[in-house]
């Protein structure tokens, strides 16, 4: 019997290891220049990430090593994965202007530190039950695959070509942004609802944050760059959060 109720306790652990594996999967294709597949993975992390919380509420499953995993995971998904991004958007345009820019690029993982950071300080803070406090690690993940995208549009490729410093300030301009934001004290809303807590009147703003989402998506899908909507998406998920914070 013990030993049966050990195996349910570990499902949602077992789930969290599927995130971290996908971010380690995600960071080797980054780093070999495959980033589709390096941004894929990282979607399937997030995936992960959202089924092991999920699971272990509806089995009422609560452990202090599920809790730290979890953040571990996410430290290598949505922490390391993403600055591996950064650091690929640096090095693509590094033959254009300096050899020294591979190097330049590795400041990239400075973000890595800042997720850590931001997840150790989510751990510690009972205020971030229902909303969030800072950017989560997550949604700047899913930033950077946006941005990752925009980069492959031609008529970006155009300018990264033609001004390749200021592209590279750019992408570290907004690499420090995002690093901040992480560790910010800006109150960011969440999709967790309260229980009985669903109807329009008290969840209006999620709703409509999802419909323009979902309206974004459709827009990018007919231009054939469905993950550049991503970027769109969190920068207004910061704004909204940002003109609505209390």
């Amino acid at each position: 019997m013990a030993f049966f109720v050990m195996k349910i306790i570990n499902i949602p652990n077992i789930i969290t290891c599927f995130n971290l594996m996908s971010g380690c999967f995600a960071i080797y294709f980054g780093l070999n220049s495959y980033i589709g597949l390096a941004c894929f993975y990282i979607i399937i992390g997030a995936v992960f990430d959202f089924f092991d919380g999920m699971t272990a509420r509806a089995m009422g499953i609560s452990s202090p090593i599920g809790k730290e995993l979890d953040s571990l995971a996410d430290v290598v998904t949505f922490g390391i994965a993403p600055s591996v991004l950064c650091f690929d958007l640096v090095v693509s345009a590094a033959p254009l202007f300096t050899s020294a820019a591979e190097t330049i690029a590795l400041l990239s993982f400075v973000m890595a530190a800042f997720s850590a950071l931001r997840l150790a300080k989510f751990n510690c803070d009972s205020r971030q039950t229902l909303t969030f406090i800072g950017l989560p690690t997550p949604a700047n993940a899913l930033f950077w695959i946006g941005l990752s995208s925009v980069a492959r549009i031609d008529t970006v490729k155009v300018f990264i070509s033609q001004y390749p410093a200021i592209y590279t300030i750019i992408v570290f301009v907004l690499m420090i942004l995002c690093s901040l934001l992480l560790i910010s004290e800006i109150p960011m809303f969440s999709f967790k609802f309260k229980a009985g807590h669903t109807g329009w009147a008290e969840n209006k703003l999620r709703y409509s944050f999802l419909a323009i989402s979902i309206a974004l998506i459709a827009i990018c899908a007919v231009f054939d760059t469905i993950a550049s909507s991503f970027a769109a998406i969190i920068l207004l998920y910061i704004v909204i959060s940002y003109a609505t914070r209390k």
